[in-house]
């Protein structure tokens, strides 16, 4: 898909390189990508472009990025002019506040992420766009040369996924998927208690997320597109509708956007929040990098004709090659396992909870497994600099998700499937590995 305002790659490599770090008042930091995988540049920081400026960018992923003494944000980009000039104030602001002159200049901003992509001084990017340019924005950051932060969840589809692992590999690249949830303390501490055997041998998983999903949609008349936002790019590799504000998100504010609700441009709660939830139980089940043998599920579609029409509701049943059962479904968001001598429930954000209660008090013995604390954000930048593994790279982020997709696609078709996690294409059913290759973007046939 050819951007509006498209802007040729000769003519983004003549505009790339030290110019936008030589702007007035921009400090001169050599990018990690000039001293190869040894040592640190002189600045001793890693070099930042902000790839999409919405609500998770502004509200959670810049304010962490801009207070990290090791990172600078030098570059920003959105298709909506407003959201980016407020994140552009804000680390303007952040970055000023800490200058004898109380000003910081030269923060780049642009309509078009491709300009971020073009410059040799930006070591890696944060993408926190819409769920349809997830892949896209991220197999092009790795072909330029950045690593990645991606938000989660970071595919559409399981061939994405492949698609992506396969890039990031290629280009030997960092990755990390953006989601905060390994580094909750409750989480991080049931993850070790699980994974060193203080409940005995695991008998069962569960694993809920909210049913925010579960709304009926406004009225979706169509609209003129606001002055600020660049619609035709937003919609991507989407298919092509006419503006409503239920379809994009709130103008000129940060709420919650309606893409969020369309099965264009994403899969609802079923990824959303289960990219962090069953993330969590895959690293407490030591699953992963691989997945289940067996899925099958039900859940509630909204009203044919509705724009907002991802699942409202939905309970999905796995089974494990050592016979191990999950439930997932949409409840609250917790993670719980029962074992051979004990059970343990994590809820976000700070609950945690076993039987017996001794279990929590287990010390880690020397060993034992041990996963290390820090923000993922953190995680990230730290594997940017050693030129190592994330606590959730490429591998791990796409098993996690496809967990999720193979959910939503069993209930889809409304029957149960086998699966072959080493494969990765279930068995003997050709209309279900269709279904790998491209985005799930309706309900089923009524």
């Amino acid at each position: 898909m050819t951007p509006r305002r498209y802007i040729s790659r000769r003519s983004l490599l003549r505009r790339a390189g030290a110019a936008a770090a030589a702007a007035a008042g921009a400090p001169w930091i050599i990018p990690a990508s000039a001293r190869g995988a040894q040592g640190q540049p002189p600045s001793g920081r890693i070099t930042v472009g902000m790839i999409g400026t919405g609500r998770q960018a502004y509200l959670k992923n810049m304010p962490q990025f801009v207070k990290m003494p090791d990172v600078q944000i030098v570059a920003i980009s959105d298709v909506d002019a407003w959201r980016m000039d407020q994140m552009k104030q804000a680390i303007e602001k952040h970055y000023g506040d800490k200058r004898a002159s109380g000003e910081h200049r030269g923060l780049a901003a642009y309509g078009d992420h491709r300009e971020i992509l073009a410059r040799r001084d930006v070591d890696a990017v944060m993408i926190s766009t819409p769920d349809h340019w997830h892949v896209p924005m991220a197999v092009a950051a790795a072909a330029a040369g950045k690593d990645v932060s991606l938000e989660k969840p970071i595919t559409r589809s399981i061939a994405e996924g492949q698609q992506l692992i396969a890039a990031i590999r290629a280009h030997g690249r960092v990755f990390r998927v953006d989601s905060e949830f390994r580094s909750l303390e409750n989480f991080h501490r049931m993850a070790e208690l699980v994974r060193n055997g203080r409940i005995g041998r695991i008998q069962s998983v569960r694993v809920g997320v909210p049913a925010g999903d579960d709304v009926d949609c406004p009225e979706t008349p169509d609209m003129p597109v606001p002055e600020e936002l660049d619609y035709d790019t937003w919609q991507g590799p989407a298919p092509r509708a006419a503006y409503t504000v239920e379809r994009v998100h709130p103008p000129k504010q940060f709420g919650r956007p309606g893409w969020m609700r369309v099965l264009w441009y994403c899969d609802g709660m079923i990824t959303n929040w289960g990219a962090h939830l069953c993330d969590v139980a895959q690293w407490c089940f030591g699953s992963e990098r691989s997945g289940p043998v067996e899925i099958e599920g039900e859940g509630v579609w909204p009203a044919p004709g509705k724009l907002w029409n991802v699942l409202r509701r939905f309970a999905v049943r796995y089974r494990f090659a050592d016979g191990t059962p999950w439930v997932y479904e949409t409840v609250k968001p917790y993670v719980r396992f029962e074992g051979s001598e004990g059970w343990i429930q994590a809820e976000y954000p700070r609950g945690l909870e076993a039987e017996p209660a001794s279990i929590l008090s287990s010390e880690i013995q020397p060993g034992e497994i041990r996963f290390p604390f820090k923000s993922d954000k953190q995680d990230f930048i730290d594997a940017v600099k050693s030129r190592s593994k994330t606590l959730e790279d490429e591998e791990v982020g796409h098993r996690t998700t496809s967990l999720c997709h193979l959910g939503h696609i069993a209930i889809w078709l409304g029957r149960p499937l086998k699966w072959d996690p080493a494969q990765e294409r279930f068995l003997n059913d050709a209309a279900a590995n269709a279904m790998l290759e491209k985005p799930i973007h309706a309900p089923p046939p009524a």
